[in-house]
């Protein structure tokens, strides 16, 4: 297929999309900082995930000043759930960002959103094409499907010639007068017509100039490089009772779920039984010189991450004396753990009746 026949990919792609488009709160908006709030979310989340956490995030914190001014901790309450709490935090940063150098204004040129934390090639591209309409070709995962399969391109997206190729490509096809409009149509496209599996080959405007429909290989495309290999870690957490009460600490910020908190934490090379917990070095520090009583083991569970495989168990336990070493933890009442930004592991520990003694 021909790159110079980018005006008639597009012509296809935004007619397809006036019949097809799928009616989503953040393109009733030019507003960048909605906008900038959808592209967040929806970076490592579903559409039909990500919907019911933009519309409460954005009533909660309507406006940078707002979230400029909102404490971390609430900001990651609102974001529990959407994992990947980095992207919270880095929302946080640049809105402070934003709130001290523009004024509360959301910044129009490119050079100024690309310089936001947490905003990278493909956001700023959105935000200055969707809220600006400015000629920035989006690549996502679903551009990335609908070009490699148009073209036949084989060479790795998660590579960096790969990146750099899908970039210029892109570039080269946007329609330079209506940027917003082909942006959200060939992104549509990729989650509607040109699926992962099973693409809708045979309703396909494109179907007669495209590469892998006339190899038959529309599976094979596109192609990434092998992942790096997963990690095992083991986590064996603490669920202490203390007179109605129990104990969390944050986390810190060169590991997972940084800024998170969590129950005591044992982490070891394997899930502990109960003579190995007791007889464990960290677990005799924190609770050493009080009785102990081991009320239950949870099921363990398995908690996937990018490049991490989590399995977790919780250990429920009761003490009549508080520590040395846990007053370093903050005690929180047993009915006010919901107040606290966790990890999805645990959220779901809390919502299954984990906090039942």
């Amino acid at each position: 297929m021909n790159k110079n026949s980018g005006f008639r990919i597009s012509d296809s792609l935004i007619s397809w999309y006036s019949v097809n488009k799928r009616d989503l709160p953040w393109r009733e908006t030019g507003d960048p900082y909605c906008i900038w709030i959808s592209e967040i979310i929806l970076q490592q989340t579903r559409v039909n995930q990500g919907y019911d956490y933009y519309l409460r995030f954005i009533q909660r914190f309507p406006s940078v000043k707002v979230l400029a001014g909102a404490s971390e901790d609430e900001v990651l309450k609102y974001w529990q759930g959407l994992g990947y709490y980095s992207r919270a935090r880095n929302l946080h940063k640049a809105a402070k960002r934003i709130a001290s150098s523009f004024n509360g204004v959301f910044p129009r040129e490119y050079h100024d959103v690309i310089a936001l934390s947490g905003v990278g090639d493909y956001t700023a591209a959105a935000i200055c094409s969707l809220a600006y309409n400015q000629p920035y070709a989006v690549v996502d995962g679903n551009v990335y499907r609908v070009l490699s399969r148009l073209f036949g391109i084989a060479t790795p997206i998660n590579s960096t010639k790969g990146k750099k190729e899908f970039a210029g490509l892109a570039q080269e096809l946007i329609d330079k007068k209506h940027p917003a409009l082909y942006n959200q149509a060939i992104m549509d496209f990729g989650a509607l017509m040109c699926t992962p599996a099973s693409p809708k080959c045979g309703d396909c405007p494109l179907q007669a100039a495209c590469k892998a429909y006339e190899l038959k290989r529309q599976e094979y495309f596109p192609v990434k490089e092998n992942k790096s290999n997963v990690t095992n870690r083991y986590f064996n957490y603490l669920f202490v009772n203390h007179a109605s009460d129990t104990y969390l600490k944050k986390r810190g910020e060169k590991d997972i779920w940084a800024g998170l908190y969590e129950f005591p934490l044992i982490e070891a090379g394997k899930l502990l039984s109960g003579e190995e917990l007791l007889q464990d070095g960290n677990f005799q520090r924190l609770f050493g010189g009080v009785d102990v009583e081991l009320h239950r083991f949870s099921t363990p569970v398995k908690h996937k991450l990018s490049h991490r495989l989590i399995e977790a168990q919780f250990i429920l336990l009761r003490i009549d004396n508080e520590t040395p070493l846990l007053k370093e933890y903050l005690r929180v009442p047993l009915s006010r753990l919901q107040d606290y930004p966790v990890s999805r592991l645990i959220s779901l520990f809390l919502e299954n009746g984990g906090v039942s003694f």
